[in-house]
């Protein structure tokens, strides 16, 4: 090979390095992008991705109810990355507003129903506390609390408590917000709702055995004994679960990254059997996320 003939050969080898290079850099921007937007599956449930560590689903329950589509609502959430934040009309003027309403006006991702709540339109039934302000200091016969803005990392960002089966004086002190409700699921994952006939929308609260926390709402109405069995067999894999309301007042609302979720609850036994409500009842207590 004369001295023409390599410099030809150098030239057409630094090309095809310069392509494949090219080539190399289009691939790997090509997965960055198409993971931006990745929808996974995990069993029967497919999570999509609205930011880092925030995950929504919608999925089709395997027993359908006698109204409306029968699909269950979950956001997935690491605490590792977001606050929990628990809103009360206690401490915002007194004033009752609707789940968009709370995530609008104190810039929340995503609001669930902290609870329920007494006629007075204000105080939880069971414990709250948030900080230093006290909603209802009488923990009820509920066996269920969920703690969450913990005041050390002795104990986990979050936790529902389960009154049978742990310490709560003790744990009454590690953490500064607390909403006490009726326990779905136990420690050991045992469902702890008698079958029943009565059945209606719900929103719940529940942990699953990696320490996310689940933000769970279903339109179609189900008996609580049923809804934990399908929530049970799932692919959620849940440490524990707290129900926190039914009815048309159930609520869960989601808007972050261009993903809107807006569900409102509406059949419930004895009292709006139908499945006609379509707007966001105001309620006095919510649970918000934000950003850490």
């Amino acid at each position: 090979m004369n001295k023409f003939e390599g410099k030809v050969s150098l030239l057409r080898s630094n090309k095809r390095h310069v392509i494949k290079s090219f080539l190399y850099l289009v691939l790997a921007t090509t997965i960055i992008v198409l993971l931006s937007s990745f929808k996974f599956s995990e069993g029967d449930i497919t999570w999509e991705k609205i930011d880092e560590g925030l995950y929504y689903a919608a999925y089709d329950a395997p027993i359908k109810s006698k109204f409306g589509d029968s699909k269950i609502n979950i956001l997935k959430i690491a605490p590792s990355l977001y606050n929990l934040n628990l809103l009360t009309a206690q401490e915002n003027d007194g004033k009752t507003r609707t789940a968009k309403d709370w995530l609008d006006q104190k810039k929340q991702i995503a609001v669930i129903n902290a609870g329920m709540y007494m006629t007075d339109h204000s105080t939880n039934v069971g414990y709250m506390k948030n900080f230093d302000v006290i909603n209802n200091g009488r923990v009820s016969r509920d066996n269920t609390i969920a703690a969450f803005n913990r005041k050390n990392d002795s104990v986990p960002e979050f936790q529902i408590i389960d009154l049978k089966c742990q310490n709560w004086e003790q744990l009454k002190t590690q953490y500064n917000s607390f909403t006490q409700s009726i326990r779905m699921m136990d420690c050991n994952q045992k469902n702890k709702w008698s079958q029943q006939n009565k059945m209606w929308s719900m929103v719940v609260i529940g942990k699953d055995k990696k320490g996310n926390v689940l933000f769970i709402f279903v339109r179609s109405p189900y008996s609580v004994h049923n809804f934990i069995n399908i929530l049970s067999n799932s692919s959620l894999d849940l440490y524990n679960l707290m129900y926190l309301e039914g009815g048309p007042e159930a609520s869960f609302y989601l808007n972050h990254n261009g993903t809107k979720v807006e569900r409102m609850g509406s059949y419930e036994t004895g009292f709006n059997e139908n499945d006609k409500n379509n707007d966001f009842w105001d309620i006095p207590n919510v649970i918000g996320i934000s950003k850490k």
